[in-house]
């Protein structure tokens, strides 16, 4: 019997010591990866607040005319793109039919994407006062939905979906919004590198009287934003187009031949994606690269094509459309950011044709509306990263 024991006690050592190996084994290659060989999940409009129910009533009639009159100014090549970007018929009201958590719970989650849209604000206060709410006050409307204003009134970026209606926010400012990602970082400083959308926003469009007037970015604009991405952030911090361009001619051929660093070395860092502009329609780079064709000292990655000089980043939000295109751009070493669902329909009808679209099209980056339960139509949509948490192998470059 004692025999036996001592047989049991080593056999169960071997065991636990194999099973040791074994799941640091498991570990072990997701760090060895390249960062364009994982994906991860994120959020869309990661810092909104929903919109005033009654000042939604108010505009969604009107709304619906101006798109449906946009729509018919359009060239057909500008109405296909679009549809691209927005392929579901839904109202303006659905269009805005979700709810996020703060930017530190959907961290905590496992979200290792957000996306925020900035505005120009250069004297401050351009939005402090949005015609939705000061047109409610006047037909007697006093129990609004609490706007947050702090730092509205200083010059800086400002974090807001859409000016005069969809205006509240977790964070009002760029740099607010930045120290709350930095903050969290610090204190989770193995977590795999947070992909971060920038949508500058340049215009708008006006659906009430004595509407905010939008700036345009200029090189000036985008040389802060950049400056604001450093101040807080941090360079140490940072994944930026030099880093990857390295001894190349160009950043493109860097990508095309992997220049990423390992998940091991990422881990703790942040990589800034800025996206085009006027939903989707707006070109390549614009006026951030025109002084830097290979993104020279920038500090995020533009949203290109596969033939540009600084393409490293390409934004194809439509993976049912665009799987196959999507796939071989992520085997030529490009970062792609795709979506699970557009504009709520998916949830609306609980349809996750999309989703799997987007996650078997090797994307790295997912972006939904949609990260937890319960959601605002009731249905059971929910969208999780397969089998993970915070991130996984990529399914179509690290098979």
């Amino acid at each position: 019997m004692k025999l036996q024991r001592i047989i049991t006690t080593a056999l169960l050592a071997i065991l636990g010591a194999a099973s040791t190996l074994l799941a640091q084994a498991q570990e072990l290659p997701i760090d060895s990866l390249k960062i364009n060989q994982i994906q991860v999940l994120g959020t869309h409009n990661s810092y909104a607040r929903p919109v005033d129910k009654e000042l939604l009533a108010l505009v969604s009639p009107l709304a619906t005319n101006i798109y449906s009159n946009l729509a018919k100014q359009m060239s057909k090549e500008q109405l296909e793109r679009f549809k691209e970007f927005h392929p579901n018929t839904v109202s303006f009201e659905e269009m805005l039919n979700y709810n996020h958590p703060p930017l530190t719970e959907q961290l905590d989650s496992g979200m290792r994407s957000l996306e925020l849209d900035v505005y120009h604000d250069p004297q401050g206060g351009k939005f402090l006062h949005p015609a939705g709410y000061r047109l409610l006050r006047e037909k007697g409307k006093v129990n609004l939905d609490y706007m947050e204003t702090r730092g509205l009134e200083e010059p800086g970026f400002k974090v807001l979906h859409m000016a005069d209606i969809d205006f509240r926010t977790y964070h009002p400012t760029f740099r607010e919004a930045l120290s709350t990602l930095k903050a969290w970082s610090a204190q989770n400083p193995k977590h795999v590198p947070l992909f971060i959308m920038v949508e500058t926003k340049d215009s708008g469009i006006p659906f009430l009287p004595h509407a905010t007037s939008i700036l345009p970015f200029d090189q000036s604009a985008f040389d802060q934003l950049d400056q604001d991405v450093f101040d807080i952030i941090g360079r140490e911090n940072l994944i930026i187009p030099d880093d990857i361009r390295g001894g190349y001619a160009t950043l493109n051929e860097a990508v095309r031949n992997g220049n990423w660093p390992k998940l091991a070395d990422a881990r703790g860092k942040f990589v800034f994606l800025l996206l085009p502009i006027t939903a989707g329609l707006g070109t390549y780079g614009g006026q951030y690269v025109k002084d830097a064709s290979n993104l020279e000292g920038k500090a995020m990655f533009a949203n290109a094509s596969s033939t540009d000089s600084f393409g490293a980043f390409i934004l194809m939000d439509n993976a049912i459309l665009r799987q196959e295109e999507i796939k071989q751009l992520v085997r030529d070493g490009f970062l792609v950011r795709t979506r699970s669902d557009i504009e709520t329909y998916e949830a609306k009808v609980t349809d996750y044709s999309r989703a799997k679209a987007a996650f078997s099209s090797g994307a790295q980056v997912i972006s939904t509306d949609f990260m937890k339960l319960p959601n605002p139509y009731g249905t059971s949509y929910q969208v999780k990263l397969p089998g993970a948490k915070d991130v996984r192998k990529n399914p179509v470059n690290a098979k």
